[in-house]
C-alpha cells in the first residue's frame, strides 16, 4: 500500500531562518473602500467601535485618589480593578492602591454583602485608611446590593473588633457607579457629590476660602490652577488633589503602610461647607459637586468653562477676584501678555489651519474655543461622553467665531471614534487633530498630526506634569500645536521664515 507524499516539507535539522518563514503582508483590497453609509452612525450599530471613553468607576477611583490616605473599594469583580490600577500605571506612572470585594460567581448569585463586609474589616486593619471611598460596578448594581445596609454590617464588625474609636476615625463615601449608566466623567462627577453630600455637611463658620473641584486633569493642571490661586494670594481647597499622589517624589517610605504625600484632607473637604464660593473647573465632572453645596447652602457655584486659552481663563480669574476681593497681580497679566506674544509670533502658522477636536466634553469645548482663537478653523468636534449641553455650547462658541467658518463644522455628541473617523475621511483637507491617545491611530490612518490633550494619554512620557489649563499651560499647548504643523506640513524652502 502506497503513501502518498505530505505536501507539508520536513524541517530540517538545521532549522529554519527567519528570512525563510517571513511573509510579506498582502492588504485585503488595494485602496480604501467606503463604509456602507448606513452603518457608520454608532445610533444606527449594535456595536461600539473605539469607544471614546471608559466606564464610570474609573472615573470615582481617580477622584477617591486624590484624597490624603484614601484608598478606593471596589464592590465588584477582580478585573474591574485589575484594569483601572494598569490604566493609572500606563497614564501616571505611578502605583495606585485599590482594594477590590473580588466578586466570584457565588457573589453574583447571592450578593455581595460578605464581600464587603469582609473586605472592608481587612482593608481597615491592614492599611489603616483615613478615607475608604466605596465604588460600586455593574455586577453589584445589576443584582440590587443593598450597599447602605452593607455598609453599616461593615461598620459594626469593626466597632466590634477595633473599638468605636478607631471605627469613628475611618470615613465611608459610597458612590454609585453603574457603568451601564453613564461613563468615567460622570462617574468622578458623582464621586464629587457623594463626598461633599457625606462629609460638608455643615456650615458653622464662614471664611473666605475657595473652593476648586478640577475634573478630568493631570497633576500638571491642578499645580497650575493652585499657581494662580497663589499669585492671587487667595487660599482655596482643591477637592481630589492628584497633584502629589499620582505624581509623587520618589522618597523611602517613612512608614508602612506606605501613603503618597499630598491629597485633599478630610478636614478640609469637611471645611469646604464654610467657603466663600466653589469653582467647578468641567461642569460635566465636578459640576454635582458645585450644584450641591449651593442647594444646601447657598455658596454660589461657577461652573465651567474648563478655563483653557485666553478668554475661559479670563473668566476664571475675573470670577476668582469677584468673589475674594482680590485684584489681578502684574503678574499674572505679565503671563497671559507672554501668551497673546506666542499667539502673535505664531498666527501665520495657525491661522485657517483646518482641525478636528475630540474628548471629553469639557475639555473637548476648552480646546474648540482655543483653537478658534489661535484663527484655527475646527471641522469636526466630537464628546466622547454624550451630554444635554454640548452641542449648544459648541454651538455658541462657533456662532462667537462664524468668521473662521466657510462650512457649518460636524458635532458628535457622543458617538465613538469609528465615527468620527469615518467623517474626516470624508473632508478635503485636514491639518490636525487635537485629543487624547486614543486618536493616534486615526492620525495614522488620515496621515495629519496628533496633539496630545485630554484624558487619557498613555504614549507619551511626561504629559501628565505638563498643564493645558491657565496663561502657561496655554503656551505649551500653543507650542505643541504649531510644532506639530511644522513637523508635518512646513515647506523645507521656506525654514528661513520660522
Amino acid at each position: 500500500m502506497s503513501v502518498k507524499e505530505s505536501p507539508v516539507k520536513e524541517i530540517p535539522v538545521e532549522g529554519i531562518t527567519y528570512d525563510q518563514i517571513k511573509i510579506e503582508k498582502i492588504p485585503a483590497t488595494p485602496a480604501y473602500i467606503p463604509r456602507d453609509a448606513r452603518l457608520i452612525p454608532a445610533e444606527n450599530r449594535a456595536v461600539v467601535i473605539n469607544p471614546g471613553y471608559t466606564c464610570m468607576p474609573l472615573g470615582a477611583m481617580l477622584a477617591v485618589l486624590g484624597v490624603r490616605r484614601a484608598i478606593p473599594f471596589v464592590q465588584g469583580a477582580q478585573g474591574c480593578t485589575t484594569y483601572v490600577r494598569y490604566t493609572f500605571c500606563r497614564i501616571f506612572k505611578e502605583p495606585a492602591a485599590i482594594a477590590t470585594a473580588s466578586f466570584h460567581e457565588d457573589a453574583a448569585v447571592f450578593g455581595g454583602r460578605r464581600n464587603v463586609v469582609e473586605g472592608i474589616r481587612n482593608l481597615v486593619v491592614r492599611y489603616w485608611p483615613e478615607v475608604i471611598g466605596v465604588v460600586t460596578t455593574c455586577s453589584s448594581e445589576i443584582i440590587g446590593d443593598d450597599m447602605v445596609s452593607f455598609l453599616k454590617m461593615a461598620r459594626k464588625r469593626l466597632r466590634d473588633e477595633i473599638g468605636a474609636e478607631k471605627e469613628e476615625a475611618v470615613a465611608i463615601v459610597l458612590i454609585n457607579t453603574p457603568s451601564f449608566a453613564g461613563s468615567h466623567v460622570e462617574g468622578y462627577n458623582r464621586a464629587a457629590r457623594a463626598f461633599l453630600e457625606t462629609l460638608a455637611t455643615r456650615r458653622t463658620r464662614p471664611n473666605k476660602k475657595i473652593n476648586i473641584i478640577p475634573g478630568l486633569v493631570y497633576p500638571g493642571d491642578i499645580r497650575e490652577i493652585k499657581h494662580l490661586l497663589q499669585e492671587m494670594e487667595i487660599v482655596g481647597t482643591v477637592l481630589f488633589d492628584i497633584a502629589d499622589t499620582l505624581d509623587a517624589p520618589l522618597h523611602p517610605p517613612q512608614s508602612l503602610p506606605y501613603y503618597p504625600p499630598g491629597g485633599t484632607t478630610l478636614e478640609e473637604i469637611r471645611e469646604m461647607a464654610n467657603a466663600a464660593a466653589t469653582f467647578a473647573l468641567q461642569p460635566e465632572a465636578g459640576g454635582a459637586g458645585a450644584r450641591f453645596l449651593e442647594r444646601r447652602f447657598g455658596l454660589p457655584a461657577v461652573v465651567g468653562p474648563m478655563p483653557v486659552g485666553v478668554a475661559a481663563t479670563d473668566a476664571f480669574v475675573q470670577a476668582l477676584a469677584r468673589f475674594t476681593g482680590r485684584g489681578v497681580p502684574q503678574s499674572l497679566l505679565d503671563e497671559r501678555g507672554r501668551l497673546v506674544d506666542a499667539m502673535a509670533d505664531t498666527f501665520h502658522h495657525t491661522m485657517m489651519k483646518r482641525v478636528a477636536v475630540f474628548g471629553d466634553p469639557d475639555t473637548a469645548l476648552g480646546l474648540t474655543r482655543f483653537v478658534c482663537e489661535l484663527g484655527m478653523t475646527p471641522v469636526a468636534v466630537a464628546a466622547g461622553t454624550p451630554t444635554r449641553t454640548f452641542g449648544r455650547a459648541a454651538q455658541a462658541i462657533f456662532a462667537e467665531y462664524q468668521h473662521l467658518f466657510l462650512d457649518q463644522p460636524k458635532i458628535f455628541n457622543g458617538g465613538d471614534l469609528f465615527e468620527f473617523e469615518e467623517y474626516l475621511k470624508t473632508l478635503k483637507r485636514l491639518d490636525l487633530i487635537i485629543g487624547h491617545s486614543k486618536g493616534k491611530d486615526i492620525a495614522g490612518e488620515l496621515d495629519v498630526p496628533l496633539v496630545r490633550a485630554g484624558f487619557p494619554v498613555y504614549d507619551r512620557f511626561g504629559y501628565q506634569k505638563k498643564p493645558i489649563v491657565g496663561y502657561r499651560g496655554a503656551e505649551l499647548l500653543l507650542y505643541d500645536i504649531v510644532n506639530a504643523i511644522l513637523d508635518y506640513r512646513y515647506p523645507d524652502d521656506r525654514t528661513q521664515q520660522l
